[in-house]
């Protein structure tokens, strides 16, 4: 077991230096120098909440609006994401305090919400969203400090601080519905050394922010905008009632602190919210059982292995060679070219073009160069790559198609081109029109629909084509063995080696190797968390492919064993058996950690994780094929056969 011990340290070696390289990444903006007076522009992003998961943008409630509204003009990840980044009537000026100001411009006129807008506002609350701003690229945080279980003398003393994404919109006491309508920013900001000459340059670390609901008449405001916030203990909330018009005043106080984070590391409060400290200990053992299990497998199938090679080169035996069994039967049919050989080599080609995309975007992702602060850069990058690697998915489809003795070439392309990519583009499109009809930013606008069905028809097809023609042209893999005339009669299977148990067996390994990090790709996706631990991720990967392909040589050495010659449909869809898994999980984490319950949102999340189960498994079937596929050569070359 020495190797699996070189292998271990090598593995605690690579995790020491992704702890380290966690917290380093290159921002994604350069940063800005404020002086002091220079106005802190805030900006709002957008609505959210994790029980409808339908984002709304911000001027969708009747908030104070400026007298000029502009959109910042956004990538192809932020409009997917549904951002719509705009700016808002908040007046901040760097390490410039104000006390209480009143937001919309009518000193003593409050606001007045119709009851349309106030039914709005109550409906939102209900739903629990949280508004979303930001300053200087920073998206404001609400701090929470609660007391952790810990001894009595202790509590005193320590609290444990988290931050949560956003501010809530407002809170519900029985029936009644209260709107966050003061908001007390708090903004840190790092002092720059410069020479004494120089004035001194201030940049924005952090951003949080303190909701309060404060009654209309509680808040005193002067002619000059100005207001007085009562105390703490005698101020009633603002009451939205959904049945009348309301009225209330916003308004808004600033108050700057001087910080020593740097600038560098802004994010690494946003970046350690709640419970994120990753589980090494859980990572570690997947690692640890992953390993363990290769070993053990890897031992078992070359020893077995060693044993039938020699056993049927011995040539002296005549007799016991008369009436052999196992794998060696089925020499002359192993290579038999499968039913729909186009549909398998075009599902295969989007499997390589998902393999390569997501290789490469978590590889660049663990070097830093998409972290959040470079906003839907991930989801851009992930969009252009995939179109990009048509060319891998084309040439590995047309080799293996002409390997299959396939001859319409034009048209393996085509299929190859859009069967996968058509299933996603269906299901988002139906998707869409459902969050269209509720009008939420969510829904990807026309415009940005029509780009991306250029890019599909104008970039990524014509590379799939160009893949084939030269996959196609090239020469098919060289099979070992010569495919027989006729084909041999199959024996009647034992139970265990039916299909779907193949898969229930298969999926097992792969998924508990990377169910720890499901875990937190979920939080990431439906409750509106960071994901930075790409580090992880890319380990987790490799041990996925590790993994996925062993499983896939024992689950069709066995089945070559049992004298059934037909493993190219199967290894596939076996391969990728950890995806049904994926499937149970994702139920799981609906029923547990999402309080879903309304038809929409429904749909969304398994539309969605329908979408992620089918691309998980082209993408474990293709590694699993590629590897059984490469097996399956190297065993029969090594036999010799009459």
């Amino acid at each position: 077991f020495s190797f699996l011990q070189e292998g271990l340290s090598c593995v605690l070696a690579l995790l020491l230096v992704l702890h380290s390289t966690d917290s380093f990444y290159v921002p994604g903006v350069a940063p800005i120098n404020f002086h002091r007076n220079d106005p802190v522009e805030i900006k709002a992003v957008k609505l959210t909440s994790s029980r409808t998961q339908l984002p709304y943008e911000y001027y969708s409630l009747p908030f104070c609006q400026p007298s000029k509204i502009t959109y910042k003009a956004e990538n192809l990840g932020e409009v997917l994401r549904g951002d719509r980044i705009v700016n808002t009537p908040f007046q901040v000026s760097m390490n410039v305090e104000k006390k209480c100001e009143v937001l919309c411009n009518f000193p003593n006129k409050p606001v007045t919400l119709t009851v349309e807008q106030s039914k709005l506002i109550a409906e939102r609350i209900r739903e629990d969203y949280y508004v979303h701003l930001i300053a200087d690229n920073l998206p404001v945080a609400t701090r929470l400090e609660f007391y952790s279980n810990r001894e009595e003398e202790e509590k005193k003393k320590e609290k444990d601080v988290q931050f949560e994404h956003g501010y809530r919109l407002g809170f519900m006491d029985g029936n009644k519905f209260y709107l966050h309508n003061h908001l007390s920013f708090i903004l840190y900001y790092h002092r720059e050394d410069v020479e004494e000459s120089q004035e001194h340059t201030y940049r924005v670390v952090r951003f949080e922010v303190i909701p309060q609901s404060i009654k209309l008449e509680d808040l005193k405001a002067d002619e000059k905008s100005m207001c007085t916030l009562p105390e703490a203990t005698g101020s009633a909330p603002q009451e939205i009632d959904p049945t009348k018009e309301n009225q209330l005043l916003f308004t808004y106080s600033v108050h700057w602190e001087e910080s020593d984070i740097k600038w560098a590391s802004r994010w690494d409060t946003y970046l350690t919210m709640s419970d994120v400290q990753i589980h090494w200990f859980s990572i570690i053992n997947s690692v640890v059982v992953v390993f363990f299990l290769s070993g053990i497998l890897s031992m078992i199938i070359i020893r077995t292995l060693r044993k039938d090679i020699a056993n049927y080169n011995k040539e002296d035996d005549i007799e016991d060679t008369m009436e052999e069994s196992g794998w060696k039967l089925v020499h002359g049919d192993v290579f038999r070219p499968p039913q729909y050989p186009m549909i398998l080599s075009s599902l295969l080609g989007s499997g390589i073009q998902l393999f390569c995309m997501i290789l490469i975007v978590i590889f660049v992702a663990m070097l830093g160069m998409l972290s959040p602060s470079s906003r839907g850069a991930l989801m851009t990058t992930a969009c252009f790559l995939f179109m990009f690697m048509g060319v891998f998915g084309g040439f590995f489809a047309g080799r293996l198609y002409r390997t299959l003795k396939g001859h319409r070439w034009k048209k393996g392309a085509f299929c190859t081109a859009t069967l996968y990519p058509g299933v996603v583009f269906g299901i988002c499109f139906v998707l869409n029109c459902f969050i269209w009809g509720k009008h939420s930013s969510g829904a990807v606008p026309f415009p940005t629909m029509v780009a991306l069905l250029c890019m599909w028809f104008g970039i990524s097809l014509p590379l799939v084509y160009l893949g084939y023609y030269f996959g196609f042209r090239k020469q098919p893999y060289d099979n070992p063995v010569r495919t027989n005339q006729i084909p041999r009669q199959i024996p009647e299977q034992r139970w265990y080696m039916n299909k779907f148990v193949g898969i229930l067996m298969a999926g097992i390994l792969p998924f508990g190797a990377m169910f720890i990090e499901l875990f937190f790709i979920f939080s990431a996706i439906w409750e509106n968390q960071f994901y930075y631990l790409f580090g992880f991720l890319f380990l987790v990967f490799i041990i996925l492919v590790v993994s996925c392909s062993q499983i896939s040589i024992v689950m069709v050495y066995f089945q070559l064993c049992a004298e059934d010659y037909r493993w190219w449909w199967r290894t596939f869809l076996v391969s990728g058996g950890s995806a049904f898994y994926v499937l149970i999980y994702a139920v799981f984490y609906f029923v547990n950690k999402l309080d879903i319950v309304e038809f929409i949102p429904s749909l969304l999340y398994f539309g969605y994780t329908a979408l992620m189960v089918l691309s998980f498994w082209l993408l474990t079937g293709t590694i699993g094929f590629y590897a059984a596929y490469m097996f399956v050569r190297k065993i029969y070359a090594a036999v010799k056969i009459d």
